[in-house]
């Protein structure tokens, strides 16, 4: 997944981004409101760790701008504001879970694989063919086998595989494996799917390309 994480007290944010970056996830900061609109507003996300008391505002109204101009990225509210009046605010502002401090990073991540499961209908894990991936253990297999892949391959048949099926572009591939500073070109894109295609083979999953669409990954029969 890739997150943005919106918490101003840099201690706490960088134990969240590197717990995150351990599980496999990609994990961009904001700081203040200010740079969570703007972030917000030039890349996707899957989710948005969201703290309300920021230096130059309220989370809740960065919130309330999202939703009003249509956006509906899963939010998990992070916040020591933690009485039942703040967490029904936060709630009716748009969240869609609410995580009071001090909080366990694991539960942190067990809250964001529920938000995707509603958001997209997707199981913990998920098979075409022989191929499977359990989300929770990030862990791709053949068969029995497991399936050991670069980083970039393995975000590749995430996104694809969630769910199996769906037609994603590779605009929104690109977006959401690419850094701000380390942009990733229809080229490269290519060449990972080309790749996975190979070590795909015998498995009775492949990866069909859509031309002007995008890649959907669906059982060979």
């Amino acid at each position: 997944m890739r997150i943005l994480l919106v918490e101003d007290d840099p201690t706490l944010s960088s134990i969240v981004q590197r717990s995150l970056g351990d599980a496999g996830h990609r994990c961009d900061r904001a700081a203040t409101a200010e740079e969570a609109r703007y972030l917000w507003r030039i890349q996707p996300f899957d989710a948005v760790l969201l703290d309300l008391s920021l230096p130059d505002g309220n989370g809740l109204q960065v919130l309330r701008e999202a939703r009003a101009r249509g956006d509906r990225t899963p939010v998990l509210v992070l916040t020591a504001r933690n009485r039942t009046d703040e967490r029904i605010a936060g709630l009716d502002a748009g969240a869609d879970d609410y995580l009071g401090k001090p909080f366990e990073l694991a539960e942190v991540e067990a809250r964001l694989r529920a938000l995707m499961r509603r958001r997209l209908d997707v199981a913990d894990e998920a098979q075409v063919g022989l191929l499977r991936l359990d989300r929770r253990a990030r862990r791709l297999c053949i068969g029995d086998e497991p399936l050991e892949l670069p980083a970039r391959e393995f975000d590749v048949l995430w996104e694809l595989l969630t769910p199996p099926g769906r037609l994603v572009s590779k605009k929104e591939l690109s977006d959401k494996l690419s850094g701000f500073d380390d942009a990733l070109g229809a080229n490269a894109l290519e060449a990972f799917v080309s790749r996975l295609r190979r070590k795909l083979a015998g498995s009775g999953a492949g990866i069909r390309t859509l031309r002007g669409l995008g890649y959907l990954i669906e059982a060979e029969g």
